[in-house]
């Protein structure tokens, strides 16, 4: 492992016209190979989880699945609703809906209790999910009937419309985002380097990088399926680790270059930084994959594919660091050498120099008073943390979806007319043939039980299975689904209701499903391996750090710093998102609650990204110890000389993350938010105060139980004594 990065390095310095020729061959294979084979997207039975996602099974069994349906609305522009001229377009909507292959069936005309909206369901053939992939000629329909009704208002809307809009939403999104990402991100590495070749390289790297893991993404997505958030969280990491290993080569190399005087060639420079820098971007890479990887125990479609997008990223970014940085930095090297005569040091020696003062300036509290640095700075990010205690997960469904899409906007105007079409629960019973009709009549009193319940409304509608084995009753709920009187209805019926009748027959499986069962089932799955997850992330920050720095007190330090920053980010993600206060600056709608899979995310990913900082900075440190400095020298030169180019690697980070905060969906934009918060806490308090000011106080102990350490630290103590 050791050795890996320097052959590497070495033969790509040697050949770096093979090295850039076979990673631009490299990027193509891999998009030209996603191309080939496509992805393979998660289907309804990978979402299904707890009783719901049972009762669906049950459901889908008997061929009683839920089927997507489309709901198309009539209303008058303005005034009351002509009766006659709607009617007309209720049949031309029905004559035209009912000739399209893609539709099952259409129902009759609905009238409003108001009497001012007509809506006409169109149920859709084929799986829920892919339903939104053939809408399109339905909502082309749609259009044709309203411009053959000019009088009238004809929309249309359901899952398969609002999830095609999600995903054009998604794209536009992700476009601003990069809009906004690419030209900071470039300025940034400018004032970095002040030269647009070298500010250029990290940022072709991290695009060619993650180009390279789109198209291996895909391939993987037959192993993994993909749930729609693959090219998100690829674009997302993707960038931030891409520019952030390459920045670490860089800074290093160019370090060696100006130690050397120019005694040393481009080759021999970039094999020192791959002995050093390049060790240490192996040992981040290996700790983001790892620690990612802990996603999986989680069981969950999303996870998995959260997991593995992230992985394919970061195994590439690490690649392309390892081969063709290496050849990138000895024709630049080559040309600054042809270049040196012309060029003059002078302002780069005064911008260093100003540097390091600043720096000196932010770590004097840590060198001169740690212990008090060490407490005030660890109380701000529990006061940070203090939130924490409000926190309120819930599953983030199509009520929060952003309002900007048009059908949420005919979504909204459809409840509001038909409350009976809000919520509607489907109660599942699996029985053998010859208790059907004792099924049939458990569930018609499970009906008229909640007839008399002011928390539902309608009529039930009971359906059963051609081979009489499965029966299912939908019940409807005047609620919206993320309302509290939803959830108590769901809680009603599987509480009280259900195992009062059906669930009383003897060798009946019963179950709950719907949109407000899922919602509830899901937290609660989560929850339930939220335990294992954590567990397994702890056990392999805290191995990963002893394998790396030898020293189990750094791995105690690294772990409880990471809990410490990660605690902080959701503290401030609770007092922002929950809260109404920042609606208006953010561009949200606030759901009084956070999105169940944001902090679950955030702890694995900032645990392996933060290795990248530790790897780093301690790397740093513990080779001016292994050369004889004493360790509290070391300390301070070694966060001293790293303090620029991991804030650098910060304010790119917070840059990507940041720019989620952009998009419209309101779980991204969570998550966004919470990784920069995460980023900025663990780049400016966690390394900056925390981090000196422990290994300060610690001293040699710092490196205990490491033999090496300790025989390096013994000759520096005695000498230091003797002067």
């Amino acid at each position: 492992m050791k050795e890996l990065p320097v052959r590497t390095a070495r033969w790509s310095a040697l050949h770096p016209w093979r090295a850039i020729t076979g990673w631009l061959v490299f990027v193509v294979l891999c998009l030209g190979l996603g191309i080939a084979v496509g992805t393979h997207n998660a289907t309804t039975e990978d979402y299904r989880v707890g009783e719901a996602g049972r009762a669906e099974a049950m459901a889908s069994e008997g061929h009683l699945q839920r089927k997507p349906v489309e709901q198309v609305l009539v209303s008058a522009r303005s005034g009351t609703l002509d009766q006659r001229a709607s009617e007309a377009a209720a049949r031309d909507v029905a004559a035209r809906m009912t000739k399209l292959p893609e539709v099952e069936g259409v129902a009759g005309p609905r009238v409003s209790g108001s009497g001012k909206v007509l809506v006409v369901q169109v149920t859709m053939k084929g799986p829920e999910l892919d339903a939104r992939k053939h809408v399109g000629p339905l909502r082309a329909q749609t259009a044709a009937v309203q411009k053959s009704h000019p009088d009238l208002l004809v929309e249309e809307t359901g899952s398969p419309s609002i999830s095609q809009g999600v995903e054009a939403q998604r794209g536009s999104d992700l476009a601003l985002s990069e809009t906004i990402t690419l030209p900071v991100t470039l300025i940034t590495l400018l004032l970095v380097f002040g030269s647009l070749l070298m500010a250029t390289v990290p940022l072709l790297l991290a695009l060619s990088s993650i180009a390279a893991a789109m198209g291996l993404s895909m391939v993987a997505s037959h192993v993994s399926p993909d749930a729609g958030v693959g090219t998100n969280v690829i674009i997302l990491i993707g960038l931030a680790v891409g520019v952030d290993y390459t920045l670490f080569y860089l800074k290093r190399e160019r370090e060696e270059r100006a130690r050397s005087g120019g005694r040393l060639g481009s080759e021999a420079l970039v094999e020192l930084a791959a002995a050093t820098s390049g060790r240490a971007v192996v040992v981040s890479g290996l700790a983001v994959v790892v620690s990612t990887a802990t996603l999986y125990l989680a069981s969950d479609v999303i996870f998995s594919s959260l997991a593995t997008g992230t992985i394919v990223v970061v195994l590439v970014a690490v690649a392309s660091s390892l081969t063709v940085l290496p050849a990138l930095l000895v024709k630049t090297g080559q040309r600054a050498e042809r270049r040196a005569a012309r060029r003059t040091r002078t302002p780069r020696r005064v911008r260093k120099a100003g540097t390091r003062r600043v720096w000196a300036a932010l770590m004097r509290p840590a060198s001169t008073h740690p212990a008090a640095t060490l407490c005030v700075s660890v109380l701000v990010l529990l006061g940070l943390a203090a939130p924490l205690t409000e926190l309120k997960l819930v599953e983030m469904g199509r009520d929060t979806h952003s309002r900007a899409i048009p059908a949420m906007q005919t979504y909204d105007r459809l409840n509001e007319a038909f409350p009976e079409l809000r919520v509607t629960h489907q109660v599942v019973v699996r029985a053998r043939p010859d208790r059907a009709d004792e099924v049939a009549a458990a569930l018609e009193e499970l009906g008229r039980r909640t007839q008399a319940d002011p928390l539902f409304t309608g009529r039930p509608r009971l359906r059963t299975s051609d081979d009489q084995r499965v029966s299912v009753l939908e019940v409807s709920v005047p609620y919206l689904a993320n309302s509290a009187e939803a959830g108590k209805s769901l809680a009603r019926l599987r509480g009280d209701y259900l195992p009062a009748t059906a669930g009383r027959i003897p060798g009946a499986e019963t179950g709950v499903t719907g949109d407000v069962a899922r919602a509830a089932d899901y937290p609660a799955h989560q929850n339930g391996k939220l335990p294992l997850v954590i567990g397994a992330l702890l056990l392999v920050t805290f191995g990963m750090t002893v394998l790396a720095f030898r020293s189990v007190v750094l791995a105690l330090i690294g772990v409880v710093l990471n809990l410490l920053s990660a605690a902080g980010a959701l503290g401030l993600l609770v007092l922002v998102f929950q809260a109404k206060w920042a609606e208006g600056l953010l561009d949200f709608h606030s759901t009084g609650s956070i999105g169940s899979r944001v902090p679950l995310f955030l702890f694995v990913i900032l645990f392996g990204l933060s290795m990248d900082y530790q790897v780093f900075v301690v790397s740093r440190i513990r080779e001016a110890v292994l050369a004889g400095v004493p360790t509290r020298k070391a300390v301070l030169d070694g966060i001293g000389s790293s303090a620029a180019v991991v804030t650098s690697a910060a304010v790119v980070m917070v840059t990507v993350f940041a720019s989620f905060v952009f998009l419209h969906i309101i779980e991204m934009k969570q998550i966004g938010f919470v990784l920069a918060a995460a980023v900025l806490l663990d780049a400016f308090i966690i390394r900056i105060m925390i981090l000196p000011s422990v290994m300060l106080l610690l001293g040699e102990r710092s490196w205990w139980p490491s033999r090496g350490m300790r025989r390096a630290t013994q000759p520096a103590a005695v000498a230091v004594e003797v002067g």
